[in-house]
């Protein structure tokens, strides 16, 4: 597997573009399309938040019952949730629209929405978007670019990720871009999220493959505890690499669920990292665990305690905040018999082991903690199962950005 440059147009077939809308911002593009020159495949992972907004119920229905999909339509700014039978006829306008424009079938185009709740998307200017959008998509980099600038909200940089691999003499490639910055504690996959690949594959395979991986990619990444109305991934799979499709868990499924893997993680790393008003990625690791479960919970709970993110914010070596997260996380474990560690570019330092702090620096404990990337590593020395999450330290800024979020 390679990294390579680019986001949902790096696979072949696939066109992007962003506009500026005016949904609600007035100087920005605000309106993305992901359009596939075949139809795809498709499958999706959806907030579990009983409020559920217009577009994920569209997109459910898209994902289950159609037997394929072939474009994306996003806008940012309004959410378009606890919108009643308003929204809903709003996804189906837009989604009317693009058909029409594409030439497409009703249910092969999907949307998404996201930014404020509670407010309705003015129609006609979703439409003239979606329009403004067809007459201007392309394949390449620059128009990549240009679809994740445009579903950002409070994002600070657009987030894409793209790799290739080989099945048999066929290069297949995973792109992919998201966006989310508060609201994200996703309980299935993350803010929005949207994957395209030209793997020939079957629409099981597909939708098993994303369901397993989001539990160790989105689900394990926080930035304020707050699971969204709105949480959508899709993935859609035109089969234009021309491999020999994918059709059983063989070698070459393996493959497609290590480029995935490696798409999502770092998507979501790239998430977490760019929390509302973050100044830095925060990671926990727990290490020998009983279960895979054990350790899934016991790395999350540290990057969810808002007193741990904020003695990272103030590089403040208060491992107390951490064993005090650990032991609420409802895992049983012995205190006296698990060490805790600080990791960073820079090097390692161990703060706790057997129950008590270890003779270590304060000094060099601070300058591991003002690293753009920190770890806490948990070694709780009960198994072989290790558990990896993501969250971002909590800042001033994070208050003041979210206090007037509406205006």
């Amino acid at each position: 597997m390679e990294r390579i440059t680019g986001g949902v147009t790096a696979p072949k077939g696939f066109e992007a573009a962003g506009v500026e809308a005016g949904i609600k911002y007035k100087d920005r593009k605000d309106m993305a399309l992901v359009y596939s020159q075949k139809p795809c495949v498709t499958a999706g992972v959806f907030t579990n938040n009983v409020v559920k907004a217009a577009p994920v119920l569209w997109d459910k229905n898209i994902v289950k019952n159609s037997p394929y999909a072939q474009a994306v339509i996003i806008n940012a700014g309004v959410a378009n949730a606890c919108t009643g039978a308003q929204g809903y006829d709003c996804c189906k306008r837009t989604a009317e629209c693009a058909a029409q424009e594409l030439g497409l079938p009703l249910d092969a185009v999907l949307v998404a929405s996201t930014g404020v709740i509670g407010m309705q998307i003015p129609v006609d200017r979703i439409t003239a978007g979606v329009k403004k959008l067809v007459r201007e998509k392309a394949e390449g980099k620059q128009a990549g670019d240009r679809a994740a600038t445009a579903i950002m909200t409070t994002d600070t940089v657009d987030k894409q990720a793209a790799v290739q691999f080989q099945i048999g003499d066929k290069t297949v490639t995973v792109g992919g871009m998201c966006k989310g910055s508060g609201m994200i504690h996703p309980n299935m996959s993350t803010m929005l999220g949207f994957i395209t690949t030209d793997i020939a594959i079957s629409k099981e395979l597909l939708q098993e493959a994303l369901s397993e991986d989001v539990k160790d990619t989105f689900n394990m990444i926080s930035v304020d505890g707050d699971t969204s109305t709105n949480d959508t991934l899709l993935v859609m799979a035109n089969g234009m690499a021309d491999n020999e499709p994918v059709i059983s868990r063989d070698e070459n499924y393996r493959k497609f669920v290590e480029a995935l893997h490696e798409i999502n993680e770092t998507l979501a790393k790239k998430m977490a990292g760019d929390g509302e008003g973050a100044t830095a990625l925060f990671e926990t690791k727990v290490i020998h665990a009983a279960t895979k479960e054990d350790a899934r919970i016991l790395s999350k709970a540290v990057i969810c305690s808002s007193l741990t993110k904020a003695a990272i914010f103030g590089h403040d070596a208060n491992w107390g905040r951490i064993l005090c997260a650990l032991g609420y996380a409802g895992v049983e474990f012995d205190p006296e018999n698990m060490e805790l560690f600080f990791e960073g570019e820079s090097g390692r330092i161990q703060i706790y082991k057997d129950g008590q702090a270890t003779d270590y620096s304060e000094e060099e404990a601070t300058r591991i903690l003002s690293e753009p990337e920190v770890r806490v590593l948990v070694d709780m020395k009960m198994g072989e199962y290790e558990a990896c999450a993501w969250g971002c330290d909590l800042t001033y800024d994070y208050v003041k950005i979210n206090a007037d979020y509406r205006s």
